[in-house]
């Protein structure tokens, strides 16, 4: 096994990864679904409703509640946040960042942004609006 999947392994032993189904669950019940997704990804495969846009090198910045550069959905640490990136790998460490944070409820989306259109769940083609976390990280 390579490090890095042992990396990977690692961190879903910490995390209650979710199904495409109990992500729009969860967004339903006033969860966060925050994709990661480079923008290449997103202009090619479209965004999914109501999921905030954070650019994985962003991410951190933007869901701490207790930082200045947070976005307004970043309001507290018990929020449940689903990371959603394009097949299930990054947001799996992504996820395992934000509870470092202490976003304790963060997880991920199994399968990736792939899975959740696979499962018919709505997809906001290229090219509509999407809410995006656009508050410039200086440093």
């Amino acid at each position: 096994m390579s490090a890095v999947d042992e990396l990977l392994a690692r961190a879903r032993r910490g995390l209650t990864r979710v199904g495409p189904a109990q992500a729009a669950a969860l967004q339903e019940s006033g969860g966060l679904l925050v994709d990661i997704r480079y923008a290449r990804l997103r202009e090619h495969d479209g965004t999914i409703p109501g999921a905030l846009i954070v650019e994985r090198n962003e991410l951190e910045w933007r869901l701490d509640p207790t930082g200045e550069h947070r976005a307004p959905e970043a309001t507290h640490h018990d929020l449940p946040i689903v990371v959603i990136c394009n097949e299930g790998y990054a947001s799996s460490l992504a996820a395992v960042s934000l509870h470092e944070l202490g976003l304790h409820r963060a997880t991920d989306l199994i399968g990736g942004f792939q899975a959740w259109r696979a499962a018919g769940l709505p997809v906001r083609e290229a090219g509509q609006p999407v809410r995006e976390a656009g508050l410039p990280v200086e440093g």
